[in-house]
């Protein structure tokens, strides 16, 4: 029987015998989560990490899903394990680079309100209660401690900016009150304008924030000069995602390619600001992996560049589940179909059934059902054996979802994935339950 034979046959592991050896080197090396999901625990099931992320400078906290409530506590009990134990620094997260410097406020000194700050993220998938209680406990860990010593946070996407253009028009009100129509009528569309939903070839709006950013440039060296100039800059890099199209014959040119290496750059930003700075990467999946499954079609995600850049100071850990029910937009299936096909302005659960027999999922629950963290560098070593060498290597399907989920269909989705190619390591989830939103985004119940 040929490699491809056996392939086929069994999702990329082999003969049964060999199944069988990668299903028992699973359950080895599997870490169960035995102090739970919750943040607070006993920490002693996390010790392995000690080890594991050695040398690490980044962790990528991965999801496959925008909307399970377990995802959202690990990556909260992570965190915490990550910042009191292994000294990381910095939360940065997939949502408004704009407005993170308010929640940083928050975090830091106790600036603002919690639920709003976490609001004006702008994301829907982040006003949750579970995300605002990671909040309050970064609050409630930097409370009393020195500046050095606080963990910080930081948004890191592009997009959304209206607290820049706040601190602009603010700005330019003390130093040149006649720029300021030209920054509502041409630049203020990008408050709310998503990527890719203006697309031009010649990209004036983002010539038009270029221009802006050289004029504050001229005042950088005066503090509120130095914090419009950052904030010129989220601009810019907003200005040519609205512009840029979702298609180009070169993928490096699309949206999503732009959307990625501007999130990573903000990571690099910050650890080249600071080099005791350790960043905790919140994300999904498909952001968080140091490199694509897919074919050269398909733009480098976010921890791909980290991963050129770090090496393996970069550590790329998916969050997957087995089965249950997610939060996310349910649109019409179609050529509608995006964000103009939403059902309604509240997401909505999405129950689904436990994953194919060929996913990674489903291999993850036969070698360890419960809940657990494995890593998946040692299954590439030389010393492993060699059914779990070709496993690793091989391509499978893993079920993931965005923001927003074709109606019905959803539950048929899956996607290629060669692990080895991908993540570091893996937290499998048994059981995915809807995240929580806060108020006024929880639905009314009769």
């Amino acid at each position: 029987m040929s490699a491809n034979d056996r392939e086929t046959r069994s999702g990329g592991m082999g003969e049964s015998g060999e199944s069988g050896e990668v299903t028992g080197w699973l359950s080895r090396n599997s870490v169960p989560l035995s102090g739970g999901l919750t943040a607070g625990a006993p920490t002693a099931d996390l010790q392995p990490l000690k080890e594991v992320l050695d040398g690490v400078r980044i962790v990528g906290l991965g999801e496959s899903t925008h909307g399970t409530h377990e995802f959202f506590r690990l990556k909260h009990r992570l965190l915490e394990y990550l910042v009191t134990e292994l000294g990381f620094t910095t939360l940065a997260m997939e949502a408004s680079a704009s407005a993170g410097p308010a929640v940083d406020a928050y975090v830091r000194s106790g600036v603002g309100d919690p639920a709003q700050v976490l609001t004006g993220l702008g994301f829907w998938t982040w006003r949750t209660e579970e995300v605002l209680d990671m909040i309050e406990w970064m609050r409630a860990y930097n409370d009393g401690r020195p500046a050095n010593e606080q963990v910080r946070f930081a948004g890191i996407d592009p997009q959304r900016s209206g607290d820049s253009l706040a601190v602009l028009e603010a700005f330019l009100t003390s130093v040149a009150p006649d720029r300021l129509p030209a920054l509502h009528s041409t630049l203020g569309i990008l408050a709310n304008a998503y990527p890719g939903s203006r697309p031009d070839p010649r990209q004036g709006l983002m010539h038009e924030a270029e221009k802006l950013l050289e004029y504050v440039r001229g005042y950088e060296n005066i503090p509120a000069g130095a914090v419009a100039v950052r904030h010129a800059r989220i601009l810019v890099r907003a200005a040519d995602l609205v512009t840029r199209s979702g298609q180009h014959p070169d993928p490096e040119r699309t949206v999503s390619a732009a959307r990625d290496r501007y999130m990573a750059e903000a990571v690099e930003e910050i650890l080249d600001g600071d080099p005791a700075a350790k960043v905790v990467l919140w994300g999904h999946n498909s952001h968080i992996a140091k490199g694509r499954t897919a074919d050269d079609a398909v733009p480098p995600p976010l921890g791909r560049h980290l991963r050129e850049r770090y090496g393996d100071a970069y550590y790329a850990l998916g969050l997957l589940f087995g089965e249950g029910s997610f939060r996310a937009h349910r649109i019409w299936p179609g050529p509608w179909s995006g964000v103009g096909g939403l059902t309604g302005r509240i997401a909505e659960g999405n129950p689904i059934g436990p994953a194919p027999a060929t996913t990674v999922e489903a291999q993850l629950a036969t070698a360890t059902p419960a809940d657990h963290l494995l890593d998946l560098r040692p299954a590439g070593a030389d010393d492993a054996p060699r059914a779990v060498r070709e496993w690793v290597a091989a391509p499978h399907t893993t079920r993931s979802f965005g923001a927003l989920v074709p109606r019905w269909f959803y539950r048929r989705d899956v996607t290629p994935v060669r692990l080895s190619e991908e993540y570091d390591g893996l937290a499998y989830v048994a059981v995915s339950s809807d995240s929580r939103p806060i108020a006024p985004y929880r639905p009314v119940r009769p």
